[in-house]
């Protein structure tokens, strides 16, 4: 019965600027604001097939969200980084080890990179990977799997 993942929410304390970040640095497609309610509704990817809707809330009603952007393995090893960065946005890896190289879970197996919104939400570029899951390497370099796998 269950397709998919339809829509996410997340909490903001600055619609207007979410809005911005939302829609002029990360490249979503605007849909809907509500202005009394305070909500404002984006669609990933093509228009119906994802939503992600940002609700504006006080510092103190914050709860800091993670969720993750699917993307192609080629764009997480090659652009990833520089688009982050033209951004003005700070990439990381799940280690946080002060690199800003992409890591692979190798129980998925899955490449991503993290980065933050303005509120502190952690949001993800991830890519699952060809090949089998392999857990008991943990969390290692794109390089390390590739030769691990030998693809």
């Amino acid at each position: 019965m269950i397709k998919g993942l339809y829509e996410t929410h997340i909490n903001v304390t600055n619609l207007e600027k979410s809005i911005t970040f939302y829609k002029e640095v990360l490249g979503l497609h605007f849909c809907h604001k509500e202005e009394k309610r305070r909500i404002a509704f984006f669609w990933i990817g093509k228009p119906k097939e994802f939503m992600l809707g940002l609700w504006e809330k006080q510092a103190e009603e914050m709860e800091k969200r993670h969720f993750a952007f699917r993307c192609d393995e080629e764009d997480i090893l090659i652009r990833s980084v520089k688009y982050l960065k033209e951004r003005s946005l700070e990439p990381y890896n799940f280690l946080n080890d002060e690199t800003e190289k992409p890591m692979v879970f190798a129980w998925m197996p899955a490449l991503a990179i993290y980065f933050n919104d303005p509120d502190g939400n952690v949001l993800e570029f991830i890519a699952v990977l060809e090949g089998e899951a392999n857990p008991e390497l943990g969390v290692i370099s794109y390089e390390e799997w590739k030769k691990a796998s030998n693809t």
